[in-house]
């Protein structure tokens, strides 16, 4: 092997530093001990995170100075764009709200936390996040069958439960305690004025409540009043309480919904708006997300506020709370939803926002896995039945597939029941999530049973809107579970849903347990190619044997065609077809996250591989084209694992396996992407694999 030069050392007189967000051509950036690319690489620097760069020490062959937490070298400006972060005026902001400079977490309602009281609530908050220090909670909201109510008429737990200004005023004392403050928030329904405006007023008139977040979406069970009904509306609650009282409005802030829920009838009445900026549940980036919600609001002429989704990769969100407070400049931040939030997101969000010229922050490594255990309809771990004894579900089979389950909504008593039991091996903390099928799904109240939480004395109830999700992985709440309970983790749902004429899915369910810190777990200890013997497969030759690349990475192929494309990863051949049913193996350790068929890929396999133990990067594995998969989504793979072999996508190819490897998340979304000639969505979701492959090799 050649010899790295020596280092070459930040220069004596650099000049001044510039604070900045390191937009990267691809997910990451190599940080080298040298202006140059044979220098040692000793770090990255992530898409959409603030560094400090020093434009004096830039070479004319385009290498600059970097700074980024402790990480410090040289970077290429060939494929890094630095935005600068203004420091801010020092004038204060013309509309002042209570969130400014403010991190926060949203709460929805006890029966979805582990956390038995306000207390054991607020003592987790600052435990995890001790920058977070506003707190919304939900006060109350309306249904056709119960009129307007306190939110505590939907929550179990009766040590949180909204029951009236009582327990609001308890809420205000006990979080007071530990510097938090308290925020209402309510969904508006315009469906009984009077009703509805007088739980409204009265949690704002009580003592301690910092402001009114009003909910107001454009979907069956939020705004009904229609535009002539809301002037009236809140001139009731505007003429009974003070004129200085904040009330902030939460929207869906796409395009196609903005005219939808008449904003401009709301504008004389609202303070701030504050959009729900979730980019996972509608399929995008944070960067594009939140670009979509500035602009559709920007003009509006109230201080934006994001609500942000933190139930993401700790990755994303502190790509969102980046862009979100230097791009954007949003006064503050909060987060939905407590209960979803799990220990390394806590982490990530624990951020404060400091206006103009952030300290740089190294990114968050991605959580290490524990134990994940996936049930599916078909398993020995779900069962179902009927109590009429007859069998009302119907199925189809899914698009990861396996059956799944449904049937008819009941709006009176349940019919059927079914149950995942996940067989725990260990004690620990788990977030727990159910798969949501793209048809048969569109109840808004499937209601799913949590049973064995430590501390709980009776289930969990968690309540779903399916409707509002399309193949996708719902989290249903983080929790602790003794695996010595008989009933640890196990989950029930029935078809009773107090609504007629929807259907009500039951699909997998997944429990993935959360290790915090350091602890060494499922950490993949290097990569090799997914094909060859195992002599080929343990030597240094990439790629091993006889095996050739026939379509390298980044390569324009199929050039003339409607299929020309820029190519993500590795076509791997034998010569004379000698590849033929031979086996594909996992490259490295990991949880599979698909494992089907799909139009034009044929068979494929999805591989969440673990972190690296020497850097914590993880990588998504996509083995395309191949035949007799062994392997199924869940399942936990070593590296070195037989999980295919070689096929023909069923006759569409010559036989070959397609292997590429994605740093982000795209892969488990979107198992059959494809950016055909966009080259910077090429770079920014696929890195070539034979590269990464040979630097990562195990020791």
């Amino acid at each position: 092997m050649t010899p790295y030069p020596p280092a070459v050392p930040k220069p004596a007189s650099p000049g001044p530093s510039q604070t900045a967000i390191a937009n990267t051509r691809a997910a990451y950036v190599n940080v080298r001990n040298g202006p140059g690319t044979n220098y040692r690489d000793i770090g990255d620097i992530y898409d959409n995170t603030v560094v400090a760069y020093y434009p004096n020490t830039r070479l004319d062959t385009g290498w600059v100075w970097t700074e980024q937490g402790q990480l410090a070298g040289w970077v290429a400006t060939s494929v890094t764009t630095f935005e600068h972060i203004n420091a801010p005026a020092p004038t204060p902001r013309p509309q002042p709200t209570p969130y400014d400079e403010k991190v926060g977490v949203w709460h929805w309602k006890g029966d979805v936390l582990a956390e038995r009281t306000i207390e054991e609530l607020a003592q987790t908050i600052k435990q995890y996040a001790p920058h977070v220090t506003e707190i919304f909670v939900k006060t109350s909201d309306y249904t056709a069958r119960t009129g307007a109510r306190w939110q505590g008429y939907w929550d179990s737990k009766r040590a949180m439960a909204i029951d009236g200004p009582s327990s609001i005023d308890n809420w205000v004392q006990v979080l007071g305690r530990y510097g938090l403050n308290f925020h209402a928030w309510c969904v508006v329904r315009g469906l009984d004025v009077a009703a509805e405006t007088n739980l409204i007023v009265q949690a704002c008139l009580r003592p301690g409540v910092r402001s009114m977040i009003l909910d107001v979406e454009p979907y069956e069970g939020f705004w009904s009043g229609g535009k002539a009904g809301i002037r009236p509306y809140m001139l009731r609650i505007r003429r009974q309480i003070p004129g200085s009282f904040h009330i902030g409005m939460s929207v869906d802030p796409r395009a196609h919904h903005y005219a939808s829920i008449y904003p401009e009838e709301w504008f004389p009445f609202v303070n701030s708006v504050l959009p729900q900026v979730y980019w996972v549940t509608f399929r995008q980036t944070p960067d594009v997300a939140l670009s979509q919600a500035f602009s559709v609001w920007g003009n509006y002429g109230r201080p934006i506020v994001p609500v942000l989704q933190g139930d993401a990769t700790p990755t994303e969100i502190q790509t969102a709370h980046t862009l979100a407070t230097q791009r954007h400049n949003a006064p503050g931040v909060s987060w939905w939803r407590v209960g979803v939030i799990g220990p390394s997101q806590w982490q990530a969000l624990n951020r404060p926002v400091v206006p103009g010229n952030p300290e740089p922050e190294p990114p968050v490594p991605p959580e290490q896995p524990g134990e994940e255990i996936v049930v599916r309809p078909t398993d020995s771990q779900f069962a179902k039945g009927s109590y009429s004894g007859q069998n009302a579900f119907q199925s189809f089979v899914g698009t990861w597939g396996w059956t799944v389950f449904y049937k008819l909504t009941s709006a009176q008593r349940s019919t059927v029941w079914v149950q995942w039991s996940p067989r725990l091996t260990k004690s620990g903390r788990y977030e727990v999530a159910a798969f949501i099928p793209n048809r048969h799904a569109t109840t808004r109240r499937a209601r799913y049973k949590i049973h064995g939480v430590k501390g709980a004395s009776t289930e969990v109830v968690v309540e779903v809107d399916q409707s509002r999700y399309f193949n996708q992985w719902v989290p249903l709440g983080v929790y602790e579970f003794d695996k010595g309970v008989a009933n640890a983790g196990v989950v029930f749902a029935n078809d009773l849903t107090y609504e007629n004429n929807l259907e009500i899915g039951f699909d997998a369910m997944r429990w993935r347990e959360l290790v915090d810190g350091e602890t060494p777990v499922g950490l993949a200890d290097g990569y090799d190619s997914p094909v060859g013997t195992l002599v080929e497969r343990r030597s240094s030759k990439m790629w091993p044997g006889l095996w050739i690349d026939a379509s390298p990475f980044g390569q324009l192929y199929f050039v003339g065609t409607p299929s020309e494309a820029y190519h993500t990863g590795a076509d791997l051949n034998l010569p004379a077809d000698a590849d033929r049913h031979t086996p594909v193996y996992a490259a490295a350790s990991g949880v599979v996250v698909f494992a089907s068929r799909l139009p034009v890929w044929g068979n494929v396999v999805v591989i969440r591989h673990d972190p690296l133990a020497t850097n914590r990067k993880v990588m998504y594995g996509r083995y395309g084209h191949v035949e007799d998969i062994n392997v199924q989504v869940g399942q936990r793979v070593a590296r070195g694992e037989q999980i295919a072999r070689v096929g023909n996508a069923f006759g569409q190819y010559a036989y070959h396996l397609h292997f590429d490897l994605s740093p982000t998340t795209i892969l488990e979304s979107q198992p059959q992407h494809w950016p055909g000639k966009d080259y910077l969505d090429l770079v920014r979701n696929y890195v070539n694999p034979r590269d990464f492959i040979a630097g990562n090799r195990p020791g």
